[in-house]
């Protein structure tokens, strides 16, 4: 496994690392068994660095990389987890210091730590970018000792910009792959002066990227992938990258025949974004330790060459761009 540095925090992680909101919940049923082994699969592969949020399962994903964490002992990976989708309605008064110490706390008890390694304000509303006195609020919790770290979560590549402008945020998550693809033309190369890391997450567009899914591919009640297919639920982005599932099936087949050799498409749409030196690590997810282990391989594809990179951007620019670019 790969390693590059997080930041300006004298940390080094993974290059992949490991998505935990389908252990939580909202991708289908949720099975403890293969979650703790899918987590084990990732941590045994090299992987160090562990993504949650305090409301995937209400805390479940969090207790859950606490248990493992705990069987394993030795060296504790770096766990990033996030705050503030718990709030009933998203404010910007409800990123009060009183919510916010509230949310750390919890988030330290299903941890099972004293000291939260990185905490990411959850997609927040735009405006709250516009209010320095809540990123104070998380300076002090620095002071206190209870995070290490803190970051941002976004939707928008406006937020995102508008983020690097606080010197206090180390790294910035985003959604970023072969079907959302304008991170990397302007908001990378300033990320890259300020020294800030880049989560690339939805790294497999909620798995249409890897070639799996088809037309009459049935997806359960409680997946996102159903209930949000409209953003029902939350913002459409997170569902598929915002891609119409058929405009998304129609373009994942034109990526098929770049796939050479016995690799899987999942792997070399992952080797896609490590290709992006300002990316510092890319998050997918994995229910069983088998998705655990083949994501953990993509560090060993070949780099892509300047003609498969061209492909990529032109499948982008002709199929998905239009639905895509101009949203986020």
């Amino acid at each position: 496994m790969r390693m590059r540095d997080f930041g300006r925090t004298g940390r080094q992680v993974s290059e992949i690392g490991f998505g935990a909101w389908a252990i939580g919940a909202a991708w289908g049923e949720v099975n403890d068994e293969e979650a703790l082994a899918a987590l084990h699969a990732a941590l045994d592969s090299g992987v160090n660095f562990i993504d949650t949020a305090d409301v995937y399962g209400d805390g479940h994903s969090e207790q859950l990389i606490a248990k493992v964490v705990k069987e394993r002992g030795g060296t504790r990976p770096f766990i990033a987890t996030k705050a503030g989708r718990r709030l009933p309605e998203q404010t910007v008064a409800g990123y009060s210091a009183e919510n916010l110490s509230n949310y750390i706390e919890r988030s330290l008890k299903n941890l099972q730590t004293d000291t939260l390694d990185l905490v990411q304000l959850h997609c927040p509303p735009t405006d709250l970018y516009y209010h320095p006195e809540v990123f104070e609020r998380l300076d002090t919790l620095v002071e206190q000792g209870k995070i290490s770290n803190y970051g941002v979560s976004v939707e928008r590549i406006e937020e995102a910009l508008k983020a690097l402008e606080y010197p206090g945020i180390v790294s910035v998550q985003i959604i970023f792959n072969a079907f959302r693809q304008r991170p990397a033309e302007r908001f990378f190369g300033l990320a890259k002066e300020k020294k800030t890391a880049i989560i690339a997450r939805v790294p497999l567009a909620s798995g249409l990227l890897s070639g799996k899914f088809k037309r009459d591919t049935k997806f359960a009640e409680n997946d996102h992938r159903q209930f949000n297919r409209n953003g029902e639920a939350f913002d459409v982005g997170e569902t598929f990258s915002g891609v119409p599932y058929e405009k998304g099936l129609d373009a994942v087949e034109k990526v098929r025949p770049l796939v050479s050799g016995d690799t899987t498409m999942a792997k070399f749409a992952l080797r896609w974004i490590l290709m992006f030196d300002a990316v510092t690590v890319a998050i997918p997810g994995a229910r069983n330790p088998e998705q655990a282990r083949l994501n953990a391989e993509a560090v060993e594809l070949a780099p892509l060459t300047t003609d498969t990179m061209d492909k990529i951007r032109e499948i982008y620019q002709q199929d998905i761009k239009p639905y895509v670019h101009q949203r986020w």
